[in-house]
């Protein structure tokens, strides 16, 4: 079928999709709070129902082949352990020789890039269309049982939020392409010649991306990075995590049915499995076919990827040292629950949890005096403990820890901080209510000095928490901004009621790019990153060079070239 034709057939899709779309497009340009889909999954249509037979799929996954018709098939593979039961899956999935992947992929694109960008456009808005009414809950529960996220975060982070990231990074790329003029009539006069010029102009593909998922939050970078790929006329290898391979593969397979049914090769998304004795991924990044490389995980695997993957276009997300200033409070109570709360979320294994809390020594300013750095710390601590003391509240908010080398580095921070600082809060598993298997742990909170940098100057993965002690006010902020600055750290929070430490912390911040929130206390996380409005991620620092979502993240995945030639005479009549 012609791109002409093919573009007329598949032209309902996106006028099915185009309301959603310009809804979702007025919310970036206006950045205000918008989503097309239920906050809370019993707001979901027929909600039960939904529920039930997503469990279901998940179940039926168990134990069996995960059908994936892709080329270059050598083999089968499957490692996946729930952190809930911390039995196997047992699920085998086929695993495809790279070349032919990557052979495949490139085949694949041209008849692609060839299309209309709303005919992408739409093409793709059904597929994350169909991912949210056939599986949702299905990958909520896989998540769950790859990730440890609760089954509340897994439908909201990893679920709804994660498509609302999706369709955002739609809206940039249809911006960044609608940008460019197709065609331009040009004239000059040289000397007493007038030259006239018909000009067309191409939106070309890099070629063939791949996209790294990470082992916490699989979808929700991965996601948006395919579309960014996709939308820009790009194939896609989706190389998931091992230990949490069960939500992209079943997200490759829904796009890989779209595709095929709008008339495109399913091949323009395929998944590459390796295995965590035998890794793929820096032959994936260096392969001379590869194009472009979205990383989301490790700093040491995504630093290797910045330096080692050129000529290939690179997009990372790693991690860092986020940061806590405590200067002065109007309720320190207040400001203290929220910190306790977002230190809790998810065992603090989200990118944007914070670690390093910044407290001046002679302690923090507040309207019923100054209150001691010793009793903040305290204070704090209570704070957590008070949230995590009762299981079925510590399963609701701390949920599991996914990889049982969180526990051996709790256990190795626990030793150093008793030799080298203080533990205010020694952590425990806690016997969750519905899974008494469940890898558990409360979470483990050290105070220290700055001379114990080398502890926490680094990220600390999972419920690992320092409050140290800092000369003054001025001192706290200067520590932690350098601190952003040199490990890197993508989010940042500050108490102060002075506008202008205030002031001065932003400009800092800006400039050191972690994005700050001010004095928030109240019921929402103080981590929660809100699609079509929080930019997450600047770029500005070692925690990654991408942000979700603007412009930049998607205008390199495509280039421009031209023709021209000289414009025919008019032949109309006056």
């Amino acid at each position: 079928m012609s791109a002409v034709l093919k573009d007329a057939a598949t032209s309902t899709l996106f006028e099915r999709h185009r309301a959603t779309f310009e809804r979702a497009a007025l919310a970036c340009r206006e950045r205000h709070c918008w989503s097309p889909y239920p906050e809370l999954p019993a707001k979901y249509p027929n909600a039960a129902q939904a529920q039930a037979d997503g469990a279901a799929a998940f179940r039926a996954h168990l134990g069996q082949r995960f059908a994936l018709d892709q080329p270059g098939a050598v083999g089968e593979a499957g490692e996946e352990i729930s952190p809930y039961t911390q039995q196997a899956l047992r699920i085998r999935y086929p695993q495809a020789d790279i070349n032919a992947l990557f052979d495949a992929a490139e085949a694949a694109i041209d008849d692609w890039a060839a299309a209309s960008i709303d005919t992408r456009i739409g093409v793709l808005m059904e597929a994350l269309d169909t991912v949210y009414r056939e599986h949702l809950f299905e990958i909520a529960h896989a998540v769950m049982h790859t990730a440890g996220q609760s089954f509340n975060m897994a439908y909201a982070g990893s679920g709804v939020n994660a498509l609302d990231r999706g369709i955002e990074a739609l809206v940039h790329a249809k911006q960044a392409m609608d940008a460019i003029a197709p065609t331009a009539r040009w004239e000059r006069a040289f000397g007493s010649a007038r030259i006239a010029l018909d000009k067309t102009y191409r939106l070309v593909p890099r070629g063939v991306a791949v996209c790294f998922s990470c082992a916490s939050f699989p979808t929700w970078n991965a996601w948006p990075s395919m579309l960014a790929s996709l939308a820009t006329g790009n194939a896609v290898i989706v190389k998931p995590h091992p230990a949490t391979v069960l939500p992209m593969a079943i997200s490759v397979r829904a796009f890989r049915r779209v595709l095929a049914a709008a008339g495109f090769d399913p091949n323009l998304v395929t998944l590459a499995l390796d295995t965590s004795a035998e890794a793929i991924g820096k032959r994936l990044v260096q392969h001379p076919k590869t194009a472009i490389v979205d990383f989301t995980g490790s700093v040491a695997f995504g630093q290797w990827v910045e330096r080692n993957a050129h000529p290939a276009l690179v997009f990372t997300e790693t991690a860092g040292c986020n940061t806590v200033v405590l200067e002065s409070v109007d309720d320190l109570d207040a400001a203290l629950r929220s910190l306790a709360t977002t230190l809790c979320m998810f065992s603090a294994q989200m990118c944007t949890s914070p670690q390093n809390i910044y407290v001046p020594a002679q302690g923090v300013r507040t309207p019923r005096g100054v209150v001691a750095f010793d009793a903040v710390a305290r204070r704090l601590a209570d704070a957590v403990a008070a949230l995590t003391g009762d299981a079925k509240k510590a399963a609701m908010i701390l949920a599991t820890l996914q990889s049982p080398q969180t526990l051996a580095l709790l256990a190795q921070m626990t030793q150093e901080g008793e030799q080298r600082g203080q533990v205010l809060l020694r952590p425990k598993r806690y016997l969750h209510p519905e899974f008494p298997d469940a890898r558990t742990s409360t979470p483990l909170m050290l105070k220290v000095g700055k001379a114990e940098r080398d502890l926490y100057g680094a990220e600390r993965f999972g419920p690992i928490s320092f409050v140290i002690a800092c000369d003054d006010a001025a001192d706290a902020l200067a520590q932690a901004v350098h601190d952003v600055k040199q490990f890197g750290g993508l989010t940042a929070f500050l108490y102060s009621t002075d506008e202008a430490y205030v002031a001065s912390a932003e400009a800092a911040y800006a400039k050191a790019g972690a994005q700050l929130t001010i004095n928030l206390t109240g019921p929402m996380p103080l981590n929660f990153a809100a699609a079509y409005s929080d930019y997450h991620v600047t770029g500005l620092n070692p925690a990654g060079n991408a942000s979700l979502t603007d412009l930049a993240f998607v205008a390199g995945r495509f280039r421009i070239s031209q023709s021209r030639r000289p414009a025919a005479p008019d032949t109309s009549t006056p």
